[in-house]
């Protein structure tokens, strides 16, 4: 996995980058086939920002929150992820394969 970081009108410190590594080390446990996350944080006047898009195979990810602080907003950026990877992974799944071993097996 590949972790890009920028920042906009806010410089990205190591700390800020390692929360946000640390962060997602949770969202890899539950899908381990993400290729490329995108990661930007920006600031307008009081509000912290920050956006995130995971490409993972077939498809895109974005999230986006926004807080008083920047750890808050990291924190809320990866709930959201999760909630979103949870519900990709559960696309990938045929939840219809044993229903039709079911159907099999009943005697007519």
């Amino acid at each position: 996995m590949r972790l890009n970081v920028k920042g906009h009108h806010v410089e990205v410190t190591p700390a800020m980058r390692a929360y946000v590594e640390k962060k997602l080390v949770r969202i890899m446990r539950h899908f381990d086939q993400l290729i490329d996350v995108n990661c930007v944080f920006s600031v307008e006047k009081l509000e912290q920002r920050i956006e995130a898009t995971l490409h993972v195979s077939g498809n895109d990810i974005h999230a986006d929150a926004a807080d008083l602080n920047m750890y808050a907003a990291i924190d809320a950026l990866a709930d959201k992820l999760d909630r979103l990877v949870t519900k990709h992974k559960e696309k990938l799944t045929d939840h219809h394969a044993n229903e039709a071993l079911r159907q099999n097996r009943v005697p007519a």
